[in-house]
């Protein structure tokens, strides 16, 4: 038998770029390619983990909608993990597939990880010229300092130059607030650029963020959390072709999501239960308490973390069942079976394994009760960041919203064209003006809210679902067993071909 007619969709309408994606390597024995993870804020955490942030500066950032942010810290990155989700994510559709459907990181996430604001603005505008002359003086005016010519690569600021600034810059009681403000914006360049949205240099962030916080007063009125997202989207669209060995955007956001809502990808069973328990709650009447994404924020170990090789995560992946609860459907249920077997699986409770949604009545999730947008969450809308649009598909994955998945309609392949959008040799282009048919879209972002009848019965999928799915996704990524290797992690047999095959 051919091998890809074991792993390649039957029914290729729908995940039409195969040929490139980079899972198509996999089953030719390109095994252990691990995708480097950029980012730029190691220098920021190196800071403020030794000094603390004044709470001057935390209200700012509160003001800003970045405190969220800033209170869920720096994890370290499995980039085994994010490999094996990237070979499973689709550019055509903007969700993983999984064997047991599609899912994928919403705005839902966004807000309730990192405590960011959805609603609003969208961040877009002209991607400003400038001489090195007018970027020091502009760095002079909104974040205090004017930096050497050698620190400057474009519009981009090293971020090393940012964190000497601000520890050469003590804030106190008596500190003019013009300079605190200053020094909140540069914090917030800082945290945009190096953590949310930072780009493949790993050591730069773009002045452009700039424009969106010269007034601190109406900095909150942006949909921050849709421009991270889109900058997400874009970056695993980008890794998920062949030949990429690098991937940016909000990877921490993608890991705190895998673990929380994937069960057997979390840090041990019944992990997230444990870490809810170690968040601070401020008596700060000030400021909330740290937002959901700060129950990770604790030390992970190999003894806890699943960090073997990209291989035991991507059998992992492949390995997840649904194990049926009636005859009528499917349940949302996943079962590593690679890792329990089946004989354990019998003696163990299956909710261990169940797609885990949010608890929306704890305190941490409560504490920032006021600022959610749930009808937003379910909005099918473009996601805009200057010269990235990308779409928010959530009528794909309404089963994370507790509502009954149906056959979705055909992609809608034009908007693939977007992806060849980007700034490069754009200086000066004003995007809002270029994008103004997804701005519009944008604008009308409420009347776009995706309904669909709530799960009830146990039936979590409308008949036919199963049926269409399975022809036209890729059910397994991890290759056969004639691809063995002499040493390391040996993969098993590629699991239940008679279903594909």
């Amino acid at each position: 038998m051919d091998r890809r007619s074991v792993y390649d969709p039957r029914d290729s309408t729908v995940l039409s770029q195969q040929a490139q994606h980079r899972s198509d390597d996999i089953p030719d024995g390109d095994l252990d390619a691990v995708l480097i993870s950029r980012r730029a804020d190691g220098t920021f955490w190196s800071y403020f983990n030794q000094n603390n942030m004044s709470e001057r500066v935390q209200k700012i950032l509160h003001q800003i909608g970045f405190y969220g942010v800033y209170r869920c810290g720096r994890l370290q990155l499995n980039q085994h993990l994010i490999t094996a989700l990237v070979e499973r994510w689709r550019s055509e559709t903007h969700t993983f597939h999984f064997r047991v459907g599609e899912a994928t990181i919403t705005l839902q996430d966004v807000q309730i990880i990192w405590a960011l604001p959805i609603d609003g603005e969208p961040v877009t505008g002209i991607d400003f010229d400038r001489t090195t002359q007018q970027w020091q003086e502009y760095c002079l005016t909104y974040i205090g300092f004017s930096p050497d010519a050698n620190v400057l690569k474009g519009s981009r600021l090293q971020t090393s130059a940012i964190t000497s600034h601000l520890a050469a810059v003590e804030i106190t009681y008596n500190t003019p607030q013009a300079v605190v403000v200053q020094y909140a914006r540069a914090v917030a360049l800082l945290l945009f650029g190096g953590l949310m949205c930072p780009d493949s240099s790993g050591n730069y962030v773009s002045l452009l963020y700039l424009s969106k916080l010269e007034d601190i007063e109406t900095a909150r009125n942006y949909s921050w959390g849709s421009a991270v997202l889109a900058f997400l989207y874009r970056e695993l669209c980008n890794a998920s072709t062949k030949g990429k060995a690098a991937i940016g955007g909000a990877l921490q956001l993608l890991q705190i999501w895998a673990w929380s809502r994937i069960t057997p990808l979390c840090p041990g069973l019944g992990a997230q239960r444990l870490f809810m328990g170690q968040v601070q709650m401020d008596n700060n009447r000030w400021l909330p308490a740290a937002p959901y994404g700060a129950t990770w924020n604790c030390k992970h170990t190999f003894t806890i973390t699943v960090r073997g090789t990209v291989r035991v995560i991507r059998e992992i992946l492949d390995e997840m069942l649904g194990v049926v609860k009636d005859y009528a459907t499917l349940s949302w249920t996943w079962c590593p079976t690679a890792i329990y077997g089946p004989k354990i699986l019998d003696e163990m409770q299956a909710d261990q394994f169940i797609w885990q949604p949010y608890d929306m009545d704890s305190d941490v999730i409560m504490a920032y009760a006021d600022e959610l947008n749930p009808q937003l969450w379910r909005s099918s809308v473009p996601l805009i960041f200057y010269a990235i649009v990308e779409m928010h598909r959530p009528e794909r994955v309404v089963r994370q919203f507790g509502m009954r998945q149906n056959v979705p309609e055909s992609t809608d392949t034009r908007d693939m064209s977007l992806h060849q959008i980007s700034r490069k040799n754009h200086a000066g282009a004003d995007w809002s003006l270029q994008h103004i048919q997804y701005i519009n879209r944008w604008q009308r972002r409420y009347d776009t809210v995706v309904h669909r009848p709530l799960i009830s019965n146990r039936r979590e999928t409308e008949r036919g679902y199963w049926e269409w799915y399975y022809n036209i996704t890729r059910n397994f990524v991890s290759s056969s067993t004639d691809r063995r290797v002499e040493s390391g992690y040996q993969p098993g047999e590629a699991p239940m071909l008679q279903v594909v095959g």
